[in-house]
């Protein structure tokens, strides 16, 4: 067992913190709006909430780099009152102080250069931070890429108690390590090693699981303790068999074809700490790795969802009818997704372990090789056709399917002359798994019936543009990623949606039943940034327009949140902004048990009130956020 030590930086008198809450705690308990604090907070966030629904969102404050579309704001992670933020347009970490996360600031940079390697050598210039996490003690590791993303990656340790930048050394993993995960006993450190081709596909470096066991203090360990994982038992012939369905694909330039194909893309690990499950995106599949040993001991797909079932439906076009886009959600038969997570998460409930996916979907496309295709397109250009038979063939005009975009890998009948069915990429949904890939849940079409329902002049908006339908004929909303926290002792998933933004909230205390609650975007449709870009006012104009582009999630439970209640932060990729939200709770929605009052299915959603609505208590609202603020001030001027 591990014993960690409390944060230094963190040792203060409770007092200015519980200060500070006070007037937080009493506005979202009134049920009043917070001010927004910043101009990346937006005056009317869009909101829609179930019936039942048990909790709130609210924003609260944001950090705004002034970067935009450059990733400045990706993965995002917390430790004592900090925020770790990757910047990949830096190839840094942000760390930001939110002990008033209504006025989040950046005290400094993490940088990976010059970092000792164990063994020798040291981090080049032109490495690229890609993912971080942060151990209990303050021990954080970077995932870096190598600035050729084809050799092998780092993983580089810091101190994150530290007043400023302090970096402890590096190991080496595989290629392309894209996220980083630290046990929850915090006794190893997992990297998923990507192994992406170079642009014009010419070198691809087989992909891999890097398991790093961590020293007990805040200090880095060395290159003897790294035991990476591969692929090379799946290939033909070899001793283990890759799971039915799972996706191996695309141009073969010789060598392990297995091993190359599958890049690991996120990681989950159990709460015991001994298995983790890795998402292959590409693939459709997750790998379930041994942590105790270093094996991967299964690869299995997540199959399918059928988009001809009612409640599975898409809007697939965005031209339907032609040329005046509207919302059109309906199903398909003959059309599939590839759920294709690219974030995953691992809970228990009912003394079972489950895991939780995002669904957003991925195509390959290097090189001359490209995977997808619009289905029109199918027939020409040396495309294979629709069969002449499939549900689908006369299905291939705008206002139908004819402008979706799927996989030309998957779907051919048992001669491979022609498709017989069609696959898109991800489900534009969330779901629940058993650990043996059995699904215990999905949400189905409710993300764009939300989506709808709260802002139908935006349905299925690009993120670097505000429109209508401009994402039907790709992904939908793009569920990213998420994360998993405990309120007032249930389960909630917080989903975020890349593209037309926002995050969605979950009760997942039961797997096999998961409630929406609520749905909240901090975002101003008015402001179209491609636009201020090309009239040239897209730097002025980019804190207006709120948070853009979900990428990393992280919820920080009430014992260790700065502000008093849990909250959740959120990088934002397009607008380089990290927005924290608080969650709040409706009492008079959960019963003297713990239940909801009411389970609704979420897909019926009831519109809440946007911010212009509450404008009316926003006055009482920042009167007690001042009390606790005023509080906090004197008391800290009194203990110096």
């Amino acid at each position: 067992m591990i014993a960690f030590k409390r944060p230094r930086h963190h040792v203060r008198p409770l007092v200015p913190r519980t200060a500070l809450a006070l007037g937080l705690a009493l506005a979202l308990a009134c049920g009043l709006a917070v001010p927004a604090a910043s101009a990346a907070v937006v005056d009317a966030p869009i909101s829609s909430s179930s019936d039942g629904a048990a909790i709130t969102m609210t924003a609260l404050g944001s950090y705004d780099t002034g970067v935009f579309d450059e990733s400045a704001a990706e993965i995002v992670t917390y430790f004592g009152g900090r925020l770790f933020v990757v910047n990949a347009a830096q190839g840094a970490i942000d760390v930001l102080d939110i002990e008033d996360p209504t006025a989040p600031s950046k005290l400094y940079s993490l940088g990976s250069e010059s970092a000792p390697i164990s063994g020798g050598g040291v981090v080049p210039a032109g490495a690229t931070a890609n993912s971080v996490a942060v151990r209990g003690d303050g021990l954080g590791v970077m995932a870096i890429e190598s600035p050729t993303k084809t050799d092998a990656g780092w993983l580089v340790f810091f101190d994150a108690n530290a007043a400023a930048a302090s970096v402890l050394g590096a190991v080496e993993v595989g290629a392309l390590p894209d996220m980083v995960s630290i046990s929850p006993d915090g006794t190893y450190a997992v990297s998923a090693n990507e192994g992406e081709p170079n642009d014009d596909f010419t070198v691809d470096p087989e992909g891999s699981v890097s398991i790093v066991t961590l020293p007990s203090d805040v200090s880095a360990p060395a290159q003897s303790v790294v035991r990476t994982a591969n692929f090379n038992a799946f290939e033909v012939g070899g001793t283990k068999t890759l799971g039915a369905d799972v996706r191996v694909f695309g141009p073969d330039l010789g060598g392990n074809r297995v091993s190359t194909n599958l890049e690991p893309e996120y990681v989950a690990i159990d709460p015991n700490s001994l298995v983790a499950y890795v998402v292959l995106q590409e693939a459709n599949a997750v790998a379930e790795v041994d942590l105790v040993t270093a094996d991967i001991t299964a690869v299995r797909s997540l199959g399918f969802q059928d988009h001809g079932i009612a409640g599975q439906g898409i809007d697939a076009s965005d031209r339907d009818p032609e040329d005046a886009p509207t919302v059109n959600i309906r199903t398909f038969a003959g059309l599939k997704g590839m759920y294709m997570p690219d974030g995953i998460n691992a809970y228990t409930a009912n003394d079972s372990t489950y895991l939780v996916t995002a669904n957003e979907g991925d195509a390959r496309e290097w090189g001359d090789y490209v995977e997808g295709a619009r289905v029109k397109d199918l027939g020409t250009d040396g495309l294979l056709p629709l069969c002449e038979d499939s549900p689908l063939a006369a299905l291939t005009g705008d206002a139908d399917l004819g402008r979706l975009t799927i996989t030309t890998e998957t779907g051919l009948n048992d001669a491979g002359t022609c498709y017989d069915e069609l696959y898109s990429f991800g489900s534009r949904s969330f779901s629940i798994w058993n650990t043996d890939g059995t699904q215990a849940f999905d949400s189905g079409d409710d993300f764009e019936r939300i989506t709808a329902a709260a802002n139908p002049a935006f349905f299925n908006s690009n993120h670097s543009e505000s429109n209508l339908e401009g994402r039907s004929d790709d992904k939908g909303p793009e569920p990213e990623n998420l994360a998993i926290g405990d309120v007032n002792g249930r389960t909630y998933a917080f989903i975020g949606l890349e593209r037309v933004g926002g995050i969605m909230v979950y009760d997942i205390e039961n797997p096999e039943v998961a409630v929406f609650e609520t749905y909240i975007n901090n975002r101003d449709f008015s402001v179209s940034m491609e636009a201020s870009v090309d009239a040239g006012t897209g730097v002025a104009d980019l804190p207006a327009a709120g948070d853009l582009g979900p990428e990393g999630v992280a919820f920080i439970a009430a014992s260790d949140s700065a502000s008093g209640v849990p909250m959740l932060a959120v990088g934002n990729e397009v607008s380089g902004t990290t927005t924290l939200f608080a969650i709040g709770s409706d009492a008079a929605a959960v019963g003297v048990d713990g239940e909801p009052s009411t389970a609704g299915s979420g897909t019926a959603p009831v519109l809440a009130a946007t911010g212009s609505e509450l404008a009316p208590a926003g006055l009482l609202a920042t009167m007690l956020l001042l009390a606790g603020a005023v509080m906090a001030f004197l008391f800290r001027r009194r203990t110096v």
